[in-house]
């Protein structure tokens, strides 16, 4: 398996698994290791899996980004017994109670998952949605701006690691963990470039996640690999209609109740 960077976690049971330690600001600092990681689903992790992460990477916290359909459906992953580690379910979908109606899948266990994209989105194509990625992307904003501070303010108040995950690791964690190295200051390239990186890993997460019955609806065995690919492209997108109608990561963030005091426990955990 390719690995281009010495920041790739090789566990069992995940594929897209990285610690953001070394990525540079724009004032010559840099990302701390094992304070935060980035990853794919953590359902099939393997006991040695747990362990490296809690015992060898200080893990104590998960932000999951799964919606509650997927937490469901999936059941309870082997975190979920670790006492150490305090796990954040944080939907970037509207769940059901909240602002939308509800999703749901069949009570059938052979019936397929209907998944929130899926559901919402019924009317844009794959084609359409994987072009658009960016414009997908930014309704994270729209929808759960709830959810994204409070994974920001997770990882600024935890006391070891957090773990940022969805089911690939790419474009729910990807907004995320965009939006939390972009607070403190991590070179915009930088971030672009982190990325892009987990098309390195597209092709097994891909594999991975469709084998389960969750995804298996969403992803067919014919999947276009390159199609799923992250392209620098899309996040340049995002960053330049953040700044085009919000100026800035930062000012959005403190737009939706992020305040100084947020922001400079982000930075000490992160850079400190």
């Amino acid at each position: 398996m390719s690995t281009t960077t010495s920041r790739w976690i090789d566990l069992d049971g995940a594929d897209n698994v990285r610690d953001l330690g070394g990525l540079p600001t724009v004032d010559g600092r840099a990302v701390q290791p094992r304070r935060l990681i980035r990853a794919d689903s953590l359902q099939t992790l393997s006991a040695a899996d747990v362990r490296n992460l809690v015992d060898d990477l200080d893990v104590r916290s998960v932000a999951d980004l799964r919606s509650s359909v997927e937490v469901d459906a999936e059941g309870p992953g082997p975190l979920t017994r670790e006492p150490q580690v305090a796990i954040h379910h944080l939907s970037l979908f509207p769940e059901a109670g909240l602002n939308t109606d509800a999703v749901a899948d069949d009570d059938e266990d052979d019936a397929p998952v209907v998944l929130p994209w899926q559901s919402r989105d019924a009317e844009i194509s794959q084609e359409e949605r994987h072009r658009d990625a960016a414009g997908f992307y930014l309704r994270y904003l729209l929808d759960r701006p709830d959810s994204i501070l409070d994974a920001l303010r997770l990882i600024a108040r935890t006391d070891g690691a957090t773990v940022v995950h969805c089911a690939a690791g790419k474009d729910r964690t990807g907004v995320v963990v965009a939006f939390a190295l972009a607070e403190v200051g991590v070179e915009r390239e930088a971030i672009v470039a982190d990325y892009v990186l987990s098309a390195e890993r597209t092709a097994a997460t891909l594999r991975r996640i469709s084998a389960r019955r969750t995804y298996k609806a969403d992803i067919n065995e014919d999947v276009d690999v390159d199609r799923h690919k992250p392209r620098p492209d899309t996040m340049r997108r995002v960053f330049a209609a953040m700044d085009e109608q919000h100026g800035g990561i930062p000012a959005w963030l403190r737009a939706h109740g992020w305040s100084d005091a947020d922001a400079a426990a982000l930075r000490e955990r992160l850079l400190g």
